[in-house]
């Protein structure tokens, strides 16, 4: 029976060894999932953050590409509206002769006896002066005795003063100046006094 317990205690003692070699097996399995694992989640991380720079990149071609679409819209309605002024600026333009010669006539017709002649002609003009103006046409209120502004007027000759208050000021208009909204279209031409 000696041999019987030497066996038993032998494979007792196998039993043991055999569960500490599962145990350690088992211990280094899980260790090598633990890294593993680690490692995975260390790709699934660096992974997560590449697709968030990428998603950060995006996000910044975005904003920057809708900054570009939303300057160029104001470009352009801005240089729409440029476009109607010019337009209607070059109607106004060509029509600033004919009110030159409506006011030529009108003193020349105001020389006649016809009176209903007259009146016929300033009705026309004061209608076309009328549907102007309400186009944004406006005559520049320049007199005799203002002061000159090189800015505003355009000198086309000096003559010697009348009066000494008329020195630098302006003598005579020759031609009316107009403004097309805030825009001066057409300066007033001006004799000064020196």
């Amino acid at each position: 029976m000696s041999k019987d317990k030497e066996l038993n205690k032998e494979e007792e003692s196998l039993k043991e060894n055999l569960e500490e070699t599962i145990d350690q097996a088992i211990d280094e399995v899980e260790g090598e999932n633990d890294t593993k694992d680690a490692k995975e989640e260390k790709e699934e991380l660096s992974e997560t953050d590449k697709l968030k720079q990428e998603v950060e990149k995006e996000k910044d071609k975005f904003l920057r590409l809708f900054a570009e679409f939303e300057n160029y819209k104001r470009r352009t309605s801005k240089e729409r509206v440029e476009l109607f002024k010019t337009a209607g600026q070059d109607v106004m333009v060509s029509m600033l002769p004919v009110l030159d010669d409506f006011d030529r006539a009108l003193k020349e017709i105001e020389k006649s006896d016809d009176e209903n002649l007259f009146k016929g002609v300033e009705l026309i003009s004061n209608k076309l002066r009328e549907t102007l103006k309400n186009k944004g046409l406006e005559p520049m209120a320049v007199k005799a005795g203002d002061k000159f502004d090189a800015d505003l007027h355009e000198a086309i000759t000096q003559i010697p003063a009348p009066e000494k208050k008329l020195k630098g000021k302006i003598v005579d208009v020759v031609e009316k100046g107009y403004t097309l909204g805030e825009k001066i279209i057409r300066y007033p031409k001006v004799v000064t006094g020196k």
